[in-house]
């Protein structure tokens, strides 16, 4: 009988009802990932082969370094700093397709090797990150350009014979003296060529990719803008950053903290301070608890059965023993004219319920006050007595 009934009024959630609760959480989480690879399969398709002159993607750059084959310039494609490093010289143009993509260490040792090369170094739309180091002198403007073509507007051969190309994207200024500052827009320069302090070497900053994309050289004077920059000197080197580049994983006498961006380092700051906000939030409690209607009617024996198996689960018959004596004599107080404040108090309690009955103090004293019982034989013995004892004060 009370296996059944214990069943019936079992509380665990069934699978159909967790499959409810959490389908809207497993379908949001598939959307996502469905989302992500998607855009993943969308990016690496349109982005492969990006600057890589052996690509002919459209985003590739394959065109420029056949045109330049055609004119005696060898091209070379290099993906690790010590190959970048070994081929500058005063008859090599080096192009760094991704600078912002080398870690300091690189910046400064790249910077170290073409200062006094006597060689042309190209930087492909380089941003705040690496432009202290590769270009000193130079700094991004936080605005791009609005405009993709714009006009030269400078003295530099290159810029006058081609005339307008597509270099609008970031925006620089400088102050190295000498410096030609070409394709301008809104006032900041798109191009600019910082001559060497000695020698015939310089470093060209280019602010957008675009003259060098296979889709986009034959527009305006993307070509001849390219071939000029590019082919200065009979040795391309074109520089492709790579992940597996063992030069990249080299941080020096740097810790783990110095290694994360400092917005890292002030978002998890927010993210404690908030937490802890969050905390005396909900844990500070104003005026009394509000009683709150039940959606639906639970029955006392539901409620009764439910706290009986969480005291059984946690052999909890010391609590269990408690609450049926301190239940007994409040409900036994009110019979024998004891009042409710001393219903727990021995010396106000027994003595009454003695002269009631006319029973044993001690035996009485043992039955609601005495010690926890031993094991679930004992616990059923003491309900039984308690049970009887009200019985009787009741029919007296």
């Amino acid at each position: 009988m009370t296996e059944a009934t214990l069943t019936s009024t079992s509380a665990s959630p069934t699978a159909r009802q967790v499959w409810t609760r959490t389908r809207g959480i497993v379908l949001a989480v598939v959307i996502l990932l469905a989302a992500a690879v998607a855009i993943a399969a969308i990016r690496s398709g349109a982005q492969h082969g990006r600057l890589d002159p052996r690509s002919a993607d459209p985003y590739g750059s394959r065109a420029t370094a056949e045109l330049l084959g055609d004119r005696g310039v060898s091209t070379r494609v290099v993906t690790t700093l010590d190959e970048a490093r070994a081929a500058a010289d005063a008859d090599t143009t080096l192009l760094v397709a991704a600078p912002d993509l080398l870690t300091d260490h690189q910046q400064a040792d790249l910077r170290a090797a073409t200062k006094n090369s006597g060689g042309r170094t190209i930087l492909i739309a380089p941003d705040s990150p690496s432009l202290g180091t590769l270009a000193p002198g130079v700094t991004a403007d936080p605005a791009i350009s609005f405009r993709s073509t714009l006009s030269p507007s400078c003295d530099l051969p290159a810029a006058r014979r081609a005339g307008s190309a597509d270099t609008g994207g970031i925006r620089y200024s400088t102050s190295v003296p000498g410096a030609d500052v070409c394709y301008p827009s809104d006032g900041l320069p798109t191009l600019l060529r910082i001559p060497a302090a000695t020698g015939n070497g310089d470093t060209v900053v280019l602010g957008a990719p675009d003259i060098l994309y296979n889709n986009r050289l034959d527009k305006q004077g993307n070509a001849s803008l390219a071939l000029q920059l590019l082919g200065s000197r009979p040795h391309l080197v074109w520089y492709l950053p790579s992940l597996s580049d063992t030069s990249a994983t080299d941080a020096g006498k740097k810790t783990f903290l110095d290694l994360l961006p400092s917005g890292w380092l002030w978002g998890t700051l927010q993210l404690f301070i908030a937490a802890g906000l969050a905390a005396l939030w909900r844990a500070r409690r104003l005026g009394p608890l509000v009683p709150e209607r039940l959606p639906v009617a639970i029955r006392a024996s539901e409620t009764v059965e439910g706290r009986a198996r969480l005291y059984r689960k946690a052999n909890a018959r010391d609590r269990a023993a408690t609450a049926l004596r301190s239940t007994t004599r409040t409900r036994l107080a009110p019979l024998i004219g004891v009042s409710p404040a001393q219903a727990h108090a021995p010396e106000a309690l027994l003595p009454a319920l003695s002269a009631r009955l006319a029973g044993d103090g001690q035996a009485l004293h043992a039955l609601l006050f005495g010690p926890p019982p031993s094991d679930d034989a004992a616990l059923i013995s003491l309900a039984d007595q308690l049970d009887a004892l009200e019985r009787e004060v009741r029919r007296s």
